[in-house]
This record gives C-alpha cells, structure tokens and sequence, in this order.
C-alpha cells in the first residue's frame, strides 16, 4: 500500500514577543520587543499509508493543530520534510488543493446569515466540479449526513451539530483524498458526536480516503481508529495500535453516578477507587475487564438514580505515556 502522507523530523519554531504587564510594558515591548522562540514541533516523524484513518492525539498545546496546519499548507516547516500525495504541501497547487480538506471544530467557512448551499454553490466555482459532479457529490453527503431539510436554512438558525454537517458537507464537496479533521465532535451533544462519528466512519469507508483525527474524545478513538500517534510538547510519544495504547495505558474505565441517598457512601471503596465524592455525585475507576460486574453491584446495593459508564480521559492517558514511557511499566 501506498503512503499517502510522509513526515520526517518535521520542525515547527514561532518567534513571540515577550510583553510585560501594563501600559508601559506594551510601550516598551513596542520599542525594544522581546523575542522569545517557541518550539511547537521539534522533529515529529510519522507516515500513514493510503486509506488509513489514525488518531491524532495530545493534551492543548502538543502540536496537534500545528502538524495538520503544516501538512495542508497552511503553515511553513522550519526543517523537516512532508509529503502529502507525493506534493510540498506549502506550494499550494491547484492540484494538491483539490486532494485535501481541513475541517476544524471551532472554525467555519460557512457565510452565517445565508444557507449553506449558497457556499456549496461557491465551493463548487472554487473546486471546478462539473454540475455532474456536484449535484452527484451533494446528493450523497446529504444523505449520508441528513441535511436534505437544513440545506436552505440561514445558518445562523442551525444548532451547532447541525452546522458542523454542514462544515463537513462545503469541505467534501470535491471528494477529498486526504482529510485532516481538527477536534469535529467539539462542543456537540452525544447523538450528534455518534453521527458525526458514524459519518466519518462511512466516508473512509466508502472513498478509501486517508483521515487524520484529533480529538479530546476518548469515544472517537474508541469508534474510529485502529491506530494513534501520541503527541506532546511537539514530540511523538507513541504510534502504535489502539489496542496497544489502551492495554497499556488505559487500563481502567469511569464510573459516574448519581445516588439517591448517602446511605453506605463509605462501601463505595468495595466497588472501585473513588475519584470524586460529592453527594449525589459519585466518580469511580474500575478495571476496564471488571466494568460490567462493577456497575451492576453499584445498581443493586446503592440508591442509584443515574448511572453512565465512560472512557478516562484523553489527558489521563497521555500523563501515564509521557511517565511510564512506551513500555507501559
């Protein structure tokens, strides 16, 4: 199989100004500025082979949104070299744009007091699609993302979730081969992350198309990626198979609840570690291979209102990387 994307010992430095607090440190800072040199990427090497789908992952400030801002042209490397789809990303050819699409979860291209189709129609100028092609394209993003009632609606009217598919829908219009997705479940409710989720499944498996995801979402990983690169501090801490991260790293699941009463509070212990207390609510870890037997204890010897069963979070898992190492130990 081919490799659609190839990063060796890429290097990313920003030169900041240094500013002291108050008037007179903007003053000054305007006059005889400070510089100071930050190191967002400091040799990160990885490559990923036509049609897979990686997670992308790291706490704020890894250097997630740097790399894929790199690898679609958006930034300049400082040293390194990439290769996506056998182009230098920071040439920004026609033909290297119309391969790929970035799509970030706080960001929008869509024009916010008129439908969405009215920035499809520009998309399609833009990307030159045949009216063929685009009415082909379009019909089946609709459906797959069920938009067809949304795509006439100002988008100022539209909630969030809703705009999000229709971010994803301006962004694939040209069919692209390789995708870089930047946090898509951001800020979202639950069934609009699993349709989110369920769609970016179907597209890599539908078009074979290459997808690099970042998320803060265990559930992400967890639906999507059979493989994650780990990041921090610009550098990469693991690449390896899921699998591999959550044996390692991720050996425990969450437990929330909600208690009706705090009755017998001081057995919770018998269920599992105990993170949080603080009645009605009640934070567990348990071993992941002990959850189902765990949960069901909880419901039938405490007063349990509420109770849902999660992934540790992403920065948990990343902590146990940077200090057990890759070994896991």
């Amino acid at each position: 199989m081919d490799r659609a994307i190839i990063v060796d010992h890429l290097v990313k430095n920003f030169e900041v100004v240094q500013k002291d607090p108050g008037l007179t440190g903007a003053v000054k800072s305007l006059f005889s500025p400070k510089k100071k040199q930050v190191h967002a990427l400091r040799g990160v090497s990885f490559s990923i082979q036509t049609g897979e789908l990686v997670g992308f992952i790291g706490p704020n400030g890894a250097g997630k949104t740097t790399t894929l801002k790199t690898l679609s042209g958006l930034l300049y490397p400082t040293s390194g070299f990439v290769s996506v789809m056998e182009h230098d990303p920071w040439e920004r050819k026609p033909e290297f744009l119309k391969q790929i699409a970035l799509v970030m979860g706080q960001k929008n291209q869509l024009w916010w007091d008129l439908p969405a189709i009215e920035t499809f129609e520009l998309n399609r100028a833009i990307y030159e699609l045949s009216t063929r092609e685009y009415e082909e394209n379009l019909k089946e993003l609709v459906e797959l993302l069920e938009i067809g009632k949304l795509i006439n609606t100002p988008v100022r009217k539209l909630s969030l979730g809703q705009r999000m598919r229709m971010e994803l829908t301006a962004a694939l219009l040209h069919k692209p081969k390789v995708l870089f997705l930047d946090e898509p479940t951001i800020g979202l409710d639950l069934v609009a992350q699993q349709k989110m989720r369920d769609f970016i499944y179907e597209y890599n498996r539908k078009n074979q198309a290459t997808i690099i995801l970042t998320s803060h979402n265990m559930d992400d990983l967890v639906d999507l990626a059979r493989r994650v690169i780990v990041v921090d501090e610009g550098k990469v801490l693991f690449d390896g198979a899921f699998e591999e991260l959550v044996e390692k790293f991720a050996k425990e699941k969450i437990i929330k609840a909600t208690l009706a009463k705090d009755d017998g509070i001081a057995d919770l212990e018998k269920i599992g570690k105990v993170r949080k207390l603080t009645f009605p609510q009640v934070v567990i870890e348990v071993p992941r291979n002990a959850i189902a037997v765990a949960a069901a204890e909880l419901l039938q010897n405490f007063p349990v209102d509420d109770l849902t069963i999660e992934e540790i979070p992403i920065e948990d898992v990343i902590r146990k990387v940077f200090r057990d190492g890759i070994s896991g130990k």
